[in-house]
């Protein structure tokens, strides 16, 4: 005696077993991704996939299959599986690469970063735009307010940040909560402190790092995870130049980043400052501002020489729609102070300076306030809570007036 044969499964829960499919390289299911633009069920059992790829050679194919397969001919009504493939036009591409950037942003992994610290990633499309002078300004601008501020020297190949602020002891270890921790070099300034990670505080200066992209990205990583950064008001981080595995590697581990984006006034490099935005929009990083740094030189009677050419940093604002944060002229002591260890912002002399100090002032007053441990406890659930006792405060205020005015009309 034959055994009655298992219904097929309806297209609602074909979609919803695909919906446990993950693409290997996105990191996010195949139907969010909208890989499925199509299913058929017939009654026989046999499920009519149609699974659009991002693009016609993708490597994942023979896993994407295998995966689908697996997962369909669990169901005891499925006969058998075919799958029919396609290629996503460029519209659709976007919105999946958006999709995965989104859950990659909801996944972030834990850092040892409080959720009180404004991250700021000091960023640049190019090298050559004085973005870690720049950097480390700011940094020693905000410390020298009373802040607390790490500096992460996340320009692996490039590392500048130990020489611009004086600094070289090696970076040490210590068991900190049960398992060792990196401990960042400490620098008081004012009323306030730096604390610096860099590889140059790991290697000879000299020393070239000749690393790949999976190493670039487990150092920032470990920076990130494994140092016992204190209680930070500001982290600043300086970026390597371009859009590159590092600028992934920190979109997906601190998504909470905002971007400072540095230029001069070079078309040229207002151009490829604009990618570096442009990177930075698709990640979900918010662009804060645009600082135009070597404006231009001021001799010695005070004329201004626009040496680089005009108005890239203005013109690149206004493409991302941003403000201008400010415009830095060429000095020799901000050269000097790099030089020196001593960060010119600290001096208050000359234009540069002057400058610096009223971006630091635009950082703490508009563009990036410091977070205080109300507006850390001030999240979602907080705020949907006040919207509801304020509404049947409303509500109730409503119903005050019409007893009162209704009282008064039977009066």
């Amino acid at each position: 005696m034959s055994s009655e044969r298992a219904a097929p499964p309806t297209v609602e829960e074909v979609t919803e077993v695909l919906s446990t499919v993950i693409d290997p390289e996105l990191g996010s299911d195949v139907v969010s991704l909208g890989m499925i633009p199509r299913t058929e069920v017939s009654t026989e059992g046999q499920v009519v996939v149609e699974v659009r790829l991002t693009i016609s050679g993708c490597p994942m194919r023979a896993e994407i299959k295998k995966m689908v397969e697996q997962r369909l001919m669990v169901h005891p009504g499925v006969t058998k599986v075919k799958l029919e493939w396609s290629e996503m036009n460029s519209d659709e591409r976007s919105a999946a690469m958006s999709t995965a950037r989104a859950a990659a942003r909801d996944r972030a992994p834990e850092t040892a970063i409080g959720q009180r610290c404004q991250v700021l990633a000091i960023s640049s499309g190019k090298g050559g735009v004085g973005k870690s002078s720049v950097t480390v300004n700011l940094a020693a601008g905000l410390a020298d307010r009373g802040f607390t501020v790490g500096v992460l020297d996340a320009d692996i190949w490039g590392f500048s940040v130990p020489r611009l602020l004086g600094m070289s002891d090696r970076l040490e270890a210590t068991e900190v909560d049960g398992r060792p921790r990196i401990i960042p070099n400490r620098r008081v300034i004012g009323d306030g402190v730096l604390e610096v990670v860099s590889t140059g505080f790991l290697v000879e200066e000299s020393t070239a790092l000749m690393w790949r992209g999976l190493m670039l990205t487990k150092a920032v990583e470990q920076f990130l995870r494994d140092v016992a950064w204190g209680d930070l008001d500001y982290l600043l981080i300086d970026m390597p130049p371009g859009t590159g595995d590092v600028q992934m590697g920190l979109a997906r581990l601190l998504p909470r980043t905002s971007l400072l984006v540095v230029t001069t006034p070079a078309t040229a490099a207002q151009r490829v400052a604009q990618r570096a935005a442009d990177m930075a929009q698709r990640s979900f990083l918010p662009v804060l501002g645009v600082i135009e740094n070597m404006s231009g030189f001021i001799c010695e009677h005070g004329d201004f020489h626009p040496v680089f050419g005009q108005g890239g940093g203005q013109a690149l604002a206004e493409a991302i729609d941003v403000p201008l944060l400010g415009s830095i002229p060429i000095e020799t002591s901000v050269a000097s102070g790099g030089d020196n260890g001593e960060p010119v912002i600290l001096s208050r002399l000359g234009a540069a300076a002057e400058t610096m100090n009223e971006i630091v002032d635009r950082l703490l007053d508009t563009v990036a306030p410091p977070l205080s441990s109300e507006d850390e406890l001030d999240g979602c659930a907080t705020k949907i809570l006040a919207a509801f006792d304020d509404a049947f405060a409303t509500e109730d205020q409503r119903n005050l007036a019409n007893t009162n005015s209704g009282s008064g009309t039977e009066s």
